[in-house]
């Protein structure tokens, strides 16, 4: 008795269930019986707890479906992130290489209009924290390459090798303090020796006062000393400064060659025969 009193709620809704199912299946095996009040009552009963069984069911479903439509637009977004990292990877190389490929044009064009035999090199390393402004190359002795050798690029002069190895050299550039070459002033013919200043900039000394000097003149090598060959250009006159003392003038030059961005050169080895620079 007890057990009835405690389950009563449950046992309710069972019987009414079976009555509802005894119900459902004598309409089903004599469906030419017109459903009476309480078999109407019963059809009410059971649409409306299919439809609260359905409605929780469809919405569990439907957020499942969501959950699997986010992880694979998930995936795919990744995916296609991936791919597109992988494509501007590409681009990049086909664009470097590119660039690469016209300097090296230019310098094979170069190559081919001057009376020397030209080693063609790659800049690997620039030293920065030295006194001297040098920059490493990537071929050596094996290549044919000898310290003192100018090194030239399709702008202008460079400098000159001042150590070797097998597979590397060492170029000391223009703009080093120590780097001393014969020059003419091509406008007025009036020759000079042209220092670095250690930064960016070079100046033309020992050009006499009375030689005439204009902004803009191109500063040339004059091939006395033999380093490097006649007429490679240098740079070009920034500034002229007189003064009241003294025998020159002083002539800055600002170097035909952007240093900080050069990356191939080509180092002239020897004349070609038959041919006179």
């Amino acid at each position: 008795m007890l057990f009835f009193k405690k389950h009563r709620s449950l046992i309710a809704a069972t019987i009414l269930v079976v009555i509802s199912l005894v119900m459902l299946s004598y309409h089903v095996v004599n469906p030419s019986v017109e459903p009476g009040p309480v078999r109407k009552i019963v059809l009410d009963l059971a649409a409306t707890m299919e439809r609260g069984v359905n409605t929780p069911v469809e919405a569990l479903e439907n957020i499942w479906k969501r959950y699997l439509f986010l992880i694979g637009l998930e995936r795919e977004n990744m995916r296609l992130v991936q791919h597109n990292a992988l494509l501007t990877r590409q681009l990049v190389q086909h664009q470097e290489g590119y660039l690469e490929a016209q300097r090296l044009k230019k310098l094979l064009s170069l190559s081919d209009s001057i009376s020397y035999e030209t080693v063609a090199a790659s800049v690997t390393g620039r030293n920065r924290k030295s006194l001297h402004q040098t920059i490493m190359i990537d071929k050596g002795s094996i290549h044919g390459i000898k310290t003192g050798m100018p090194v030239v690029a399709d702008r202008g002069v460079v400098g000159r090798v001042i150590e070797t190895s097998g597979h590397v050299s060492r170029v000391l550039l223009l703009i080093d303090e120590s780097s001393n070459v014969d020059s003419i002033i091509q406008g007025g013919r009036g020759q000079g020796i042209l220092s670095g200043d250690g930064s960016s900039r070079c100046f033309l000394k020992y050009v006499p006062k009375l030689e005439e000097v204009r902004l803009g003149d191109a500063v040339i090598t004059s091939g006395i000393c033999g380093v490097f060959p006649k007429s490679w250009l240098l740079g070009t006159v920034s500034r002229v400064a007189r003064g009241e003392s003294g025998l020159f003038q002083t002539v800055e030059v600002l170097p035909s060659v952007n240093f900080a961005k050069i990356e191939e050169v080509l180092v002239l080895t020897s004349p070609k025969k038959g041919r006179n620079d």
